[in-house]
């Protein structure tokens, strides 16, 4: 089962046993003492070890690997040493397989600290390890995994490195999946957040999580809180299907938070993750098909944002999935569905979600909003998406923008459509028109929907509309 290790930097031996125990408190079943920078007490270093609540990793990073260490491999030895000396000894000594293959004196007494095949003092430490690349994803890659299978004493392999996209996970899955021996590997950055959650689903040794927010060792550490609570990882195994939200960028996103929730509301087998791909449809394509194509991560689907609305149409066109007739109009889509057989489906949920918020609202059907006047204020992808929907519904729909003619454009693309829903009569027309900004004043409108990026984050008190009809900013945006 993948252990849940909260990686500590020491700063003091009080400052560590307290971060240990919080790890305890919030549900971790491993620490890694990083003692990088705490190296001159090695009493200290044997008291951390006997008294650590919970079994643990020792690690001595070196600054040529990530790390904060500046000594020489010769005098890490006694410091390996002292984590030993007690009656109880850590689980794992992580070194790093550079250091390990290029100083014999290092390797040697590493040796005489774990267990191995020709041990003669036994011990249950065994030995761990390690390969960094803070930059990208290594070329040797696995050649470097060959050379820790290669060592007798290697009790696990661990293999990191900065993911370039969000395609590295799948990497980082395929080499656990072959089961050499106990695996870690993960991806930092943002975009390997992904190999942290989902480890436990192929069946890592380890991931590791920081403390508390901020705390982290390493770039991408989520908190123990928000893997345990956010991230669902109780709930996790390797049946756990896979959806996320795409876009660009996509980390302030509450999506994950809300979804995450109604899993586990409903006990549903399923985890939502941020999934940020560069705007470019090529990155859409190839992350998208790269992650649909492994078959034991089970992606089910996903909510898809900005910038990507028109790129996963295109990339269900090309794929052979099928599209809804009014997202196919609209020219965007923001729900990605793979069906149990595999086919892909792309809707659009923006439209129905306004539809809906507005039949609550004055307590009527869909088919009750024939003749409505809607005014929708702005002419971007989400005001085009809620046009579509009133306008198929048979509300008349006025469009105030900014820039007149790119409402002019947006209207004319939905003006005299059928309607072909009962409350609007047989044969029916839609009714779209568009309308200069100022002229809001003016309006007769029944409901108005806000589709500018007045009220977006950071001014979210801001509103489009005042006591004076209208505040809008001349630098907003048309969303």
């Amino acid at each position: 089962m993948t252990k849940l290790t909260v990686a500590i930097m020491v700063r003091s031996l009080s400052q560590a046993l307290s971060a240990a125990a919080q790890a305890a408190e919030r549900g971790a079943d491993l620490v890694e003492f990083r003692l990088d920078e705490f190296t001159s007490d090695k009493a200290a270093i044997t008291t951390l070890i006997e008294d650590s609540p919970l079994p643990s990793i020792v690690t001595i990073r070196p600054t040529f690997e990530g790390g904060q260490y500046t000594g020489s491999d010769s005098d890490r030895i006694p410091l390996f040493q002292a984590a030993c000396a007690g009656t109880r000894k850590p689980a794992y000594i992580d070194v790093e397989l550079i250091a390990y293959q290029k100083s014999p004196e290092l390797r040697m007494a590493v040796q005489q600290l774990v267990s191995h095949p020709g041990q003669v003092n036994p011990t249950d430490t065994g030995l761990l390890l390690s390969n960094h690349d803070f930059t990208s994803r290594p070329i040797d890659l696995y050649q470097r995994i060959e050379a820790m299978l290669a060592a007798p004493a290697c009790r696990v392999m661990k293999i990191v490195w900065r993911a370039r996209s969000l395609r590295d996970n799948i990497e980082a899955f395929q080499i656990i999946e072959q089961r050499h021996r106990p695996t870690i590997a993960l991806c930092m950055g943002e975009e390997g957040l992904a190999s942290r959650v989902l480890a436990k689903k192929f069946g890592a040794l380890v991931t590791y999580v920081a403390v508390e927010d901020g705390a982290g060792t390493a770039p991408g550490q989520p908190s123990v809180a928000q893997i345990k609570s956010l991230y669902r990882w109780d709930q996790i195994d390797a049946a756990t299907q896979v959806f996320g939200v795409i876009g660009h960028p996509v980390g302030h996103s509450i999506s994950p938070a809300f979804h995450n929730a109604g899993f586990d509301a409903t006990g549903f087998n399923g985890i939502y993750l941020p999934m940020p791909i560069p705007p470019e449809y090529e990155h859409f394509k190839a992350t998208v098909a790269t992650w649909l194509a492994c078959e034991s991560l089970h992606f089910k689907g996903a909510s898809v944002t900005i910038p990507h609305k028109q790129n996963l149409l295109r990339f269900v066109q090309e794929t052979g999935g099928e599209i809804e007739p009014l997202s196919a109009k609209i020219g965007a889509a923001n729900t990605l569905i793979v069906r149990p057989d595999g086919k892909l489906f792309a809707c659009n949920t923006d439209y129905g979600a306004a539809l809906d918020a507005v039949c609550d609202g004055l307590s009527i059907t869909r088919d009750q909003l024939a003749g409505k006047r809607i005014a929708v204020l702005g002419a971007g992808g989400a005001a085009r998406a809620i046009v579509a929907g009133f306008a198929h519904y048979g509300a008349t729909v006025v469009i105030y923008n900014r820039t007149f003619d790119k409402a002019a454009q947006l209207a004319s693309d939905f003006h005299n459509q059928p309607t072909q829903h009962s409350g609007s009569g047989s044969g029916s027309k839609s009714k779209v028109v568009a309308a200069k900004m100022d002229k809001l004043c003016d309006s007769c409108c029944e409901v108005y929907i806000n589709c500018t990026s007045v009220g977006m984050s950071p001014s979210i008190d801001a509103t489009a509309m005042n006591s004076a009809c209208l505040l809008y900013t001349s630098d907003a945006a048309d969303e």
